[in-house]
């Protein structure tokens, strides 16, 4: 218990709680999930959703988080999911990315396509 409240003495700081509230509020609003102070890995659910949102206000809040408090600055969320639209990777995101630089190459229809009795593409 003592090593758990060692690690969150910077929730003490009234700069740093209202950071956290902020945060909080964000999430909740987006998402609808509420974190609270007293779980024991606060500071990972706000790197996760900080990491998942498509709110700059969140992003910013929780690196104006990171600067203050110097041992936030260990915590990264890794995004390992990758982005689908109807069971295929979506171009722009981080994991289609690799595969393409990995030398894989787009490949051709499995099927033939005909419209009005003329083969497509």
């Amino acid at each position: 218990m003592n090593s758990a409240a060692s690690e969150r003495n910077w929730l003490f700081d009234p700069a740093h709680l209202k950071l956290v509230q902020q945060c909080r509020r964000l999430i909740q609003s987006e998402f609808g999930v509420k974190l609270h102070l007293n779980e024991d890995h606060l500071a990972e659910h706000l790197a996760e959703y900080a990491g998942k949102t498509r709110s700059q206000h969140l992003v910013h809040t929780w690196e104006a988080l990171k600067q203050r408090v110097p041992e936030l600055s260990q915590v990264e969320y890794e995004s390992t999911e990758t982005k689908t639209y109807r069971g295929q990777p979506i171009a722009g995101s981080a994991s289609s990315d690799r595969q393409h630089e990995g030398g894989e190459e787009a490949r051709p229809r499995k099927k033939q396509v005909i419209y009005r009795g003329q083969v497509v593409g």
